[in-house]
């Protein structure tokens, strides 16, 4: 570090002593969050050990959550007295700042009614489309063509590679509200390194779609039922390089859509049944982890876990271990799956291409089969006439609070 004005030191050896982090340190991230972890603790906060930005504490009379990122901090509670006191306590920890109701995080816009809630990232896509010359440009009612096949090495190399891993970061973070979105950019993201022409195109492509819905987001309806509910979907050797095949699965909390992934495989799947075999192994990881989560959370969930799979030689394998000779060759890991089956934490269930959920996130679609699985997922448009408009705000014991910078 430079030394203050006026210090000048007698010894090139010495040193200065920080009497408290400060930004811009290295540790100071560190010494910050052991710093809110150890007086949220105080108060009487259990961190969580599935998400260890997530705190709660619960009373004879209420619950309270506490969802942390750096500094921002989201409050939720079931009693208004509980969450004024959490208040109160971390102001005589920290300089606070209260935004009031949560509308909007990290980028997030939150709009909530009687039916329900919703999230989207409108203000942050347009953004991204005002950063890129794009916004008077002519939607694309798709993200990506159908049947399309990117290489690694065909096309000339694009002029400015920065820009590629610049854009495709920024859609990135887009994907947390926009499932549409995930299949796309997992794909564009795997030519980071050495981008070329046409996959700079198909960025084109996502953001021409992003101008025609720019306040598409996940829907959460108020009134669903506290159960599981996940659908799985693997695209066998998809990729054209590597031959290697592609997991899509989505989670649902009754009919809230809480989950999903789009993801290559690790390595080459011998068939169809095998890559839809270990895609259900995947889905079963994340219905673990949020059972963990809706543990910390206070809810308990006495059903098993549904999970729908349209490969009926994966649900076999799945439910019968006599078929050795068909997948000794299969990772241990992968057979989670009859564990849980046998546990009675997971029924396997068929369900029909037609209405398998997860399909549009292990490749593209045409536009109507498009539209028509994310309506079921509930990701809709609040800002279409279509939709009635934008959602009006109610209030609600969601917060959020900021730590001023010092």
């Amino acid at each position: 570090m430079r030394p203050p004005l006026g210090h000048f030191a007698s010894k090139t050896t010495q040193v200065c002593r920080l009497q408290k982090s400060l930004y811009g340190l290295r540790q100071a991230s560190r010494q910050w969050n052991a710093k809110l972890v150890s007086s949220l603790a105080e108060f009487g906060f259990v961190q969580s050990k599935a998400n260890y930005s997530l705190f709660t504490k619960c009373t004879a009379t209420s619950f309270i959550a506490l969802f942390v990122y750096v500094d921002d901090i989201i409050l939720m509670s079931s009693d208004t007295n509980s969450s004024d006191a959490v208040k109160e306590f971390l102001e005589t920890k920290f300089r606070i700042k209260n935004l009031g109701k949560l509308r909007y995080f990290l980028g997030m816009e939150v709009g909530r009614t009687q039916a329900g809630i919703q999230l989207c990232q409108r203000k942050y896509a347009l953004d991204i489309l005002a950063e890129t010359g794009l916004l008077a440009t002519k939607p694309s009612p798709l993200p990506m063509e159908p049947n399309i096949k990117l290489k690694r090495d065909e096309g000339e190399l694009f002029h400015d590679p920065a820009l590629y891993r610049k854009l495709v970061g920024k859609l990135l973070y887009l994907t947390n509200t926009r499932p549409d979105l995930n299949y796309s950019v997992n794909l564009l993201s795997q030519f980071m390194d050495n981008p070329r022409v046409p996959h700079y195109d198909v960025v084109l492509k996502v953001l021409k779609y992003v101008k025609g819905t720019p306040g598409q987001g996940i829907f959460l309806p108020a009134n669903s039922n506290i159960e599981l509910v996940a659908y799985s979907n693997a695209n066998w050797a998809t990729c054209p390089d590597t031959r290697r095949s592609t997991t899509g699965f989505c989670v649902f909390i009754g009919k809230s859509l809480v989950s999903w992934k789009s993801k290559k495989h690790n390595t080459i799947s011998r068939s169809s049944a095998e890559s839809e075999y270990r895609a259900m192994a995947a889905v079963v990881c994340e219905l673990t982890w949020v059972l963990y989560l809706l543990t910390d959370l206070r809810i308990t969930i006495g059903t098993p876990t549904t999970l729908y799979c349209d490969n009926i030689a994966a649900m076999h394998i799945a439910a019968n271990p006599v078929f050795h000779e068909r997948t000794k060759h299969i990772e241990l890991d992968c057979h989670l799956v009859r564990d849980k089956i046998l546990a009675g934490q997971v029924k396997i269930a068929h369900v029909f291409s037609s209405a398998q959920l997860a399909d549009l996130l292990p490749k593209p679609l045409h536009s109507p089969v498009f539209q028509r699985l994310l309506f079921k997922m509930r990701v809709i448009n609040v800002y279409s006439p279509s939709c009635g408009g934008i959602l009006e705000l109610k209030e609600d014991n969601s917060q959020t609070l900021g730590r001023p910078p010092d």
